[in-house]
Order: C-alpha cells, then sequence, then structure tokens
C-alpha cells in the first residue's frame, strides 16, 4: 500500500506564559465583600474577584475568561 505524498506539518511556536498584571476596571459593594471586575494589562483577558475584607487581597471568583495567550 502507498499513500500519496504529503507536505510536513507546520510547526507552531509554543505560547508564552506571563503572570498576569491585573488591573481593576469596576468594583461594586456586595453582601459577601467587594466583587472587582479586573483586567489583565498585557493579554486583556478578564476574571472576577471578590475582596471579602478591605483587609485581605482579593482573590479570583471567576475563571479568566477571553481571548487568553498565556
Amino acid at each position: 500500500m502507498t499513500f500519496p505524498p504529503t507536505l510536513p506539518l507546520p510547526r507552531i511556536a509554543p505560547l508564552r506564559a506571563h503572570e498576569h498584571a491585573w488591573l481593576v476596571e469596576s468594583r461594586h459593594r456586595t453582601s459577601d465583600g467587594t466583587v472587582l471586575y479586573v483586567r489583565c494589562a498585557s493579554c486583556a483577558v478578564r476574571r472576577v474577584d471578590l475582596q471579602a475584607h478591605p483587609h485581605v487581597p482579593p482573590a479570583a471568583a471567576s475563571a479568566v475568561f477571553g481571548d487568553a495567550h498565556v
């Protein structure tokens, strides 16, 4: 059995990961704390964070969404 000639598959460069630098786009107080809508300064993906107390850093309340190139 013979196979027809094919072109080699192109190599795709791996995506370079980076640490997101989150910028707050808006914030809203709720009964659970402050909800922060944040965007990465580099790749523009977005996430929702929750800051339960003013003296505690915010924690991710959602997954990263958008066109992530990470």
